[in-house]
Protein backbone atom coordinates (compact mmCIF):
# COMPACT_ATOMS: atom_id res chain seq x y z
CA UNK A 1 0.00 0.00 0.00
CA UNK A 2 1.26 3.47 -0.97
CA UNK A 3 1.69 5.77 1.85
CA UNK A 4 -0.04 9.29 1.33
CA UNK A 5 3.23 11.03 0.83
CA UNK A 6 3.87 9.00 -2.00
CA UNK A 7 0.45 9.27 -3.52
CA UNK A 8 0.72 13.27 -2.99
CA UNK A 9 4.54 13.43 -4.67
CA UNK A 10 2.75 11.38 -7.79
CA UNK A 11 0.36 13.88 -7.82
CA UNK A 12 2.53 16.64 -7.49
CA UNK A 13 4.50 15.48 -10.26
CA UNK A 14 1.61 15.23 -12.64
CA UNK A 15 0.36 18.51 -12.19
CA UNK A 16 3.93 19.91 -12.16
CA UNK A 17 4.21 22.23 -15.52
CA UNK A 18 6.42 21.51 -18.14
CA UNK A 19 7.93 24.67 -19.86
CA UNK A 20 7.97 24.28 -23.74
CA UNK A 21 9.98 27.23 -24.82
CA UNK A 22 9.92 28.26 -28.58
CA UNK A 23 12.56 29.98 -29.88
CA UNK A 24 11.97 32.28 -32.66
CA UNK A 25 14.15 33.78 -35.11
CA UNK A 26 17.28 35.97 -34.49
CA UNK A 27 15.19 39.22 -35.63
CA UNK A 28 12.44 38.44 -33.36
CA UNK A 29 13.83 39.99 -29.49
CA UNK A 30 11.70 38.07 -27.07
CA UNK A 31 11.08 34.39 -27.05
CA UNK A 32 8.00 32.59 -26.01
CA UNK A 33 7.37 29.95 -23.02
CA UNK A 34 4.62 27.55 -22.94
CA UNK A 35 3.74 25.35 -19.43
CA UNK A 36 1.51 22.58 -19.01
CA UNK A 37 1.26 20.57 -16.62
CA UNK A 38 2.81 16.82 -17.07
CA UNK A 39 -0.38 15.16 -17.15
CA UNK A 40 -1.50 17.08 -20.58
CA UNK A 41 1.38 15.48 -22.94
CA UNK A 42 0.12 11.90 -22.90
CA UNK A 43 -2.99 13.63 -23.42
CA UNK A 44 -1.84 15.82 -26.51
CA UNK A 45 0.09 12.66 -27.66
CA UNK A 46 -2.79 10.76 -28.25
CA UNK A 47 -4.83 13.89 -29.33
CA UNK A 48 -2.10 14.81 -32.28
CA UNK A 49 -1.79 10.81 -33.25
CA UNK A 50 -5.71 10.98 -33.82
CA UNK A 51 -5.64 13.68 -36.12
CA UNK A 52 -3.05 13.03 -38.18
CA UNK A 53 -5.56 9.25 -38.42
CA UNK A 54 -8.13 11.38 -38.93
CA UNK A 55 -6.50 13.83 -41.60
CA UNK A 56 -4.80 10.41 -43.81
CA UNK A 57 -8.38 8.96 -43.76
CA UNK A 58 -9.80 12.88 -45.25
CA UNK A 59 -6.88 13.01 -47.94
CA UNK A 60 -7.74 9.48 -49.12
CA UNK A 61 -11.58 10.49 -49.28
CA UNK A 62 -10.60 13.69 -51.38
CA UNK A 63 -8.28 11.49 -53.54
CA UNK A 64 -10.71 8.83 -54.23
CA UNK A 65 -13.53 11.84 -54.55
CA UNK A 66 -11.30 13.41 -57.34
CA UNK A 67 -11.37 10.12 -58.98
CA UNK A 68 -14.75 9.96 -58.83
CA UNK A 69 -15.10 13.46 -60.23
CA UNK A 70 -12.67 13.10 -63.04
CA UNK A 71 -14.74 9.77 -64.44
CA UNK A 72 -18.41 11.55 -63.84
CA UNK A 73 -16.79 14.60 -65.95
CA UNK A 74 -15.69 11.51 -68.75
CA UNK A 75 -19.45 10.15 -69.14
CA UNK A 76 -21.01 13.35 -69.27
CA UNK A 77 -18.41 14.18 -72.27
CA UNK A 78 -19.12 10.68 -73.64
CA UNK A 79 -23.38 10.93 -73.33
CA UNK A 80 -22.73 14.73 -74.96
CA UNK A 81 -20.76 13.25 -77.69
CA UNK A 82 -23.68 10.41 -78.05
CA UNK A 83 -26.60 12.77 -77.89
CA UNK A 84 -25.49 15.13 -80.62
CA UNK A 85 -24.68 12.01 -83.17
CA UNK A 86 -27.70 11.06 -81.99
CA UNK A 87 -29.03 14.44 -82.69
CA UNK A 88 -26.99 14.42 -86.29
CA UNK A 89 -28.83 11.53 -86.83
CA UNK A 90 -32.56 12.36 -86.08
CA UNK A 91 -31.77 15.66 -88.65
CA UNK A 92 -30.32 13.84 -91.29
CA UNK A 93 -33.42 11.17 -91.03
CA UNK A 94 -35.39 14.48 -91.02
CA UNK A 95 -33.55 15.67 -94.11
CA UNK A 96 -33.77 12.64 -95.73
CA UNK A 97 -37.21 12.31 -95.31
CA UNK A 98 -38.13 15.56 -96.97
CA UNK A 99 -35.93 14.66 -99.83
CA UNK A 100 -37.75 11.40 -100.31
CA UNK A 101 -41.03 13.47 -100.15
CA UNK A 102 -40.27 15.30 -103.61
CA UNK A 103 -41.92 12.60 -105.49
CA UNK A 104 -40.60 12.49 -108.82
CA UNK A 105 -36.66 10.94 -109.41
CA UNK A 106 -36.02 14.84 -111.09
CA UNK A 107 -36.87 16.53 -108.21
CA UNK A 108 -35.10 14.35 -105.98
CA UNK A 109 -31.73 14.63 -108.21
CA UNK A 110 -32.04 18.21 -108.60
CA UNK A 111 -32.49 19.11 -104.53
CA UNK A 112 -29.52 16.53 -103.98
CA UNK A 113 -26.47 19.24 -104.16
CA UNK A 114 -28.76 21.68 -101.84
CA UNK A 115 -29.96 19.25 -98.97
CA UNK A 116 -27.57 19.60 -95.94
CA UNK A 117 -26.83 15.59 -95.12
CA UNK A 118 -25.09 16.78 -92.09
CA UNK A 119 -21.62 16.13 -90.84
CA UNK A 120 -22.09 12.84 -89.39
CA UNK A 121 -19.56 10.32 -90.49
CA UNK A 122 -22.07 7.42 -91.39
CA UNK A 123 -19.24 5.47 -92.39
CA UNK A 124 -17.75 4.74 -89.11
CA UNK A 125 -21.33 4.50 -87.67
CA UNK A 126 -22.20 1.67 -90.19
CA UNK A 127 -18.45 0.27 -89.74
CA UNK A 128 -19.63 0.31 -85.77
CA UNK A 129 -22.77 -1.34 -86.81
CA UNK A 130 -21.22 -4.23 -88.76
CA UNK A 131 -18.77 -4.82 -85.55
CA UNK A 132 -21.77 -4.87 -82.78
CA UNK A 133 -23.77 -7.23 -85.64
CA UNK A 134 -20.97 -9.42 -85.94
CA UNK A 135 -20.35 -9.63 -81.94
CA UNK A 136 -23.61 -10.01 -81.47
CA UNK A 137 -23.77 -13.24 -84.09
CA UNK A 138 -20.82 -14.73 -82.79
CA UNK A 139 -22.46 -14.64 -79.50
CA UNK A 140 -25.33 -16.37 -80.78
CA UNK A 141 -23.58 -18.95 -83.16
CA UNK A 142 -21.55 -19.31 -79.73
CA UNK A 143 -24.58 -19.86 -77.73
CA UNK A 144 -26.35 -22.16 -80.43
CA UNK A 145 -23.42 -24.56 -80.81
CA UNK A 146 -23.51 -24.89 -76.96
CA UNK A 147 -27.16 -25.80 -76.71
CA UNK A 148 -26.74 -28.47 -79.42
CA UNK A 149 -23.78 -29.38 -78.03
CA UNK A 150 -25.81 -30.07 -74.18
CA UNK A 151 -28.83 -31.50 -76.23
CA UNK A 152 -26.78 -34.01 -78.22
CA UNK A 153 -25.17 -35.19 -75.28
CA UNK A 154 -26.84 -38.17 -73.55
CA UNK A 155 -27.72 -37.44 -69.32
CA UNK A 156 -29.81 -39.17 -66.80
CA UNK A 157 -31.33 -42.82 -66.82
CA UNK A 158 -33.57 -44.05 -69.52
CA UNK A 159 -36.07 -46.12 -67.00
CA UNK A 160 -36.07 -45.72 -63.84
CA UNK A 161 -35.02 -49.42 -62.29
CA UNK A 162 -32.54 -50.57 -60.15
CA UNK A 163 -28.43 -51.38 -62.22
CA UNK A 164 -27.93 -55.10 -62.25
CA UNK A 165 -25.21 -55.28 -64.24
CA UNK A 166 -22.27 -52.18 -64.57
CA UNK A 167 -20.17 -51.71 -67.90
CA UNK A 168 -16.77 -53.42 -68.25
CA UNK A 169 -15.46 -57.04 -68.02
CA UNK A 170 -18.53 -59.50 -66.54
CA UNK A 171 -19.25 -63.32 -66.83
CA UNK A 172 -22.21 -63.52 -69.86
CA UNK A 173 -25.33 -64.97 -68.11
CA UNK A 174 -26.29 -67.14 -70.77
CA UNK A 175 -22.86 -68.73 -72.22
CA UNK A 176 -21.11 -67.92 -68.84
CA UNK A 177 -17.75 -66.76 -70.88
CA UNK A 178 -15.98 -63.90 -69.56
CA UNK A 179 -16.53 -60.65 -71.72
CA UNK A 180 -16.45 -56.99 -72.05
CA UNK A 181 -20.32 -55.30 -70.75
CA UNK A 182 -20.86 -52.57 -73.13
CA UNK A 183 -23.11 -50.94 -71.17
CA UNK A 184 -25.45 -51.59 -68.34
CA UNK A 185 -28.81 -53.49 -67.37
CA UNK A 186 -31.33 -51.73 -65.57
CA UNK A 187 -33.99 -54.25 -64.23
CA UNK A 188 -38.09 -52.99 -64.72
CA UNK A 189 -41.24 -53.70 -64.95
CA UNK A 190 -41.77 -55.47 -68.45
CA UNK A 191 -44.31 -52.39 -70.07
CA UNK A 192 -41.74 -49.61 -68.57
CA UNK A 193 -41.34 -46.55 -70.56
CA UNK A 194 -38.28 -45.99 -72.41
CA UNK A 195 -36.98 -42.62 -72.31
CA UNK A 196 -34.13 -40.80 -74.70
CA UNK A 197 -31.36 -39.38 -72.82
CA UNK A 198 -30.74 -36.72 -75.46
CA UNK A 199 -32.24 -34.94 -78.97
CA UNK A 200 -31.50 -37.01 -82.15
CA UNK A 201 -32.38 -39.18 -85.12
CA UNK A 202 -33.23 -42.85 -85.02
CA UNK A 203 -30.52 -44.64 -86.84
CA UNK A 204 -31.81 -48.38 -86.30
CA UNK A 205 -35.31 -49.39 -85.09
CA UNK A 206 -35.53 -53.81 -85.26
CA UNK A 207 -34.30 -56.78 -84.11
CA UNK A 208 -30.84 -57.26 -83.45
CA UNK A 209 -30.17 -60.75 -82.79
CA UNK A 210 -29.11 -61.06 -78.77
CA UNK A 211 -30.37 -57.77 -78.45
CA UNK A 212 -33.96 -58.34 -79.09
CA UNK A 213 -35.87 -55.59 -80.25
CA UNK A 214 -33.08 -52.65 -80.23
CA UNK A 215 -33.54 -49.20 -80.95
CA UNK A 216 -30.02 -47.31 -81.66
CA UNK A 217 -30.06 -42.84 -81.79
CA UNK A 218 -27.87 -40.82 -83.06
CA UNK A 219 -27.39 -37.38 -81.17
CA UNK A 220 -24.65 -35.29 -83.18
CA UNK A 221 -21.45 -34.27 -81.74
CA UNK A 222 -19.82 -37.82 -82.12
CA UNK A 223 -22.76 -39.57 -79.34
CA UNK A 224 -24.87 -42.37 -79.88
CA UNK A 225 -27.11 -44.56 -77.59
CA UNK A 226 -28.49 -47.76 -78.19
CA UNK A 227 -31.84 -49.15 -76.30
CA UNK A 228 -32.18 -53.38 -75.88
CA UNK A 229 -34.69 -56.04 -75.11
CA UNK A 230 -37.23 -54.01 -75.35
CA UNK A 231 -40.49 -55.87 -75.64
CA UNK A 232 -41.55 -53.12 -78.40
CA UNK A 233 -40.27 -50.07 -80.31
CA UNK A 234 -42.08 -47.39 -81.00
CA UNK A 235 -40.17 -45.42 -83.07
CA UNK A 236 -38.82 -45.68 -86.68
CA UNK A 237 -35.60 -45.36 -88.63
CA UNK A 238 -35.54 -41.44 -89.57
CA UNK A 239 -37.68 -40.11 -86.84
CA UNK A 240 -35.80 -37.14 -85.24
CA UNK A 241 -36.82 -37.23 -81.56
CA UNK A 242 -36.20 -34.99 -78.69
CA UNK A 243 -34.56 -36.13 -74.99
CA UNK A 244 -37.35 -37.95 -73.00
CA UNK A 245 -39.40 -38.58 -75.94
CA UNK A 246 -40.68 -43.11 -75.56
CA UNK A 247 -38.03 -44.82 -77.96
CA UNK A 248 -40.05 -48.19 -76.76
CA UNK A 249 -40.96 -50.50 -73.55
CA UNK A 250 -38.94 -52.62 -71.03
CA UNK A 251 -39.16 -56.37 -72.44
CA UNK A 252 -37.06 -58.91 -72.19
CA UNK A 253 -36.62 -59.50 -75.97
CA UNK A 254 -33.29 -61.32 -77.52
CA UNK A 255 -30.91 -62.79 -75.28
CA UNK A 256 -32.14 -61.98 -71.41
CA UNK A 257 -32.69 -63.53 -68.48
CA UNK A 258 -35.61 -61.27 -67.29
CA UNK A 259 -37.33 -57.49 -68.03
CA UNK A 260 -34.42 -55.16 -68.29
CA UNK A 261 -32.87 -52.67 -70.73
CA UNK A 262 -29.50 -52.81 -71.99
CA UNK A 263 -28.23 -49.12 -72.37
CA UNK A 264 -25.37 -48.20 -74.18
CA UNK A 265 -23.18 -44.88 -75.09
CA UNK A 266 -21.00 -44.44 -77.28
CA UNK A 267 -18.72 -41.86 -78.25
CA UNK A 268 -16.79 -40.96 -81.35
CA UNK A 269 -17.04 -44.82 -82.54
CA UNK A 270 -15.40 -45.93 -78.78
CA UNK A 271 -18.24 -47.36 -76.21
CA UNK A 272 -17.75 -45.13 -73.10
CA UNK A 273 -19.57 -45.92 -69.53
CA UNK A 274 -23.38 -44.89 -69.41
CA UNK A 275 -22.41 -44.35 -65.57
CA UNK A 276 -20.68 -40.68 -66.40
CA UNK A 277 -23.90 -39.32 -67.77
CA UNK A 278 -26.18 -40.57 -64.91
CA UNK A 279 -26.45 -37.15 -63.11
CA UNK A 280 -29.93 -37.34 -62.32
CA UNK A 281 -32.39 -40.07 -61.35
CA UNK A 282 -34.52 -40.33 -64.36
CA UNK A 283 -35.00 -38.16 -67.70
CA UNK A 284 -36.88 -34.83 -67.47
Amino acid sequence: MWKKEQIRHVIKRMVAPVTIMFIPHHHAKHSFNLNIPFLFIPLISILTILGFIYAGSMVGDLVRYQVMERQMRDYTAKVGEFNAALSAVKQMEQELKTLMSQGSKGKILENYESADMGTVDMYQIQKQIEISMETVAGIRDYLRNQKDLYMATPRGFPISGKITSLFGSRANPITGRVELHRGIDIAAPAGTTVQATADGVVSFSGWNRGGGNTVVVEHGHGFSTCYAHNRANVVRVGQRIKRGDVVGYVGATGNATGNHLHYEIWQDGRVINPRQSLEVARVP
